[in-house]
């Protein structure tokens, strides 16, 4: 499966409390945070929740 690197790029304070659960289930707390993870259907609609926020690549390899 493919992998993504995210990363937290902007601040979720002021963010609606659901948007912050969504970064926390991603492993992201801090910014500039950044955690690879597989790129399943489940975590690309996360990611697709919090686009504004983040980083995303794609990992080679």
């Amino acid at each position: 499966m493919k992998k993504i690197k995210i990363t937290l790029v902007k601040s979720p304070i002021d963010r609606p409390e659901r948007q912050k659960l969504t970064l926390k289930a991603l492993g992201l707390n801090k910014t500039n945070s950044t955690r690879e993870v597989e790129a399943t259907p489940q975590v690309l609609g996360m990611v697709r929740k919090v686009n504004h926020l983040l980083s995303v690549e794609e990992v080679k390899g």
